[in-house]
């Protein structure tokens, strides 16, 4: 865990969020600034900074949060479709240096999204 981080801070209860789901290696939670009817963040334990400092060691976790995302999708009935996105690095739109990803549906995606 690193002090200053946001995302390790909710991990540790230490800031409140909605969790709606949680096990042993992430947590899920409504985006706070949603993009979709879906949005939610699914956010590892281990803190990571980014997509970018992830290493071979992180696979069987990277895997999870794929995984997870497609359990909760299915739990949601987004059926007809849903997007994950990882954002990476400040070019990549990402605000908060903890790996996180965006699972959004609900609606329509248009393409392309940036």
């Amino acid at each position: 865990m690193t002090t200053d981080c946001l995302f390790c801070k909710i991990v540790e209860g230490k800031i409140p969020a909605s969790r709606v789901y949680e096990d042993e290696l992430c947590i899920g939670f409504p985006d706070i600034n949603p993009q979709a009817p879906t949005h939610l963040l699914i956010v590892p334990k281990q803190h990571i900074a980014s997509q970018a400092k992830a290493a071979a060691e992180h696979t069987p976790l990277l895997g999870h949060l794929l995984a997870t995302a497609a359990s909760i999708a299915r739990s949601r009935n987004l059926d007809k479709g849903y997007r994950v996105v990882v954002n990476t690095g400040e070019d990549g739109g990402q605000t908060v240096n903890h790996l996180h990803l965006h699972l959004l549906g609900g609606r329509h995606m248009n393409w392309p999204p940036g």
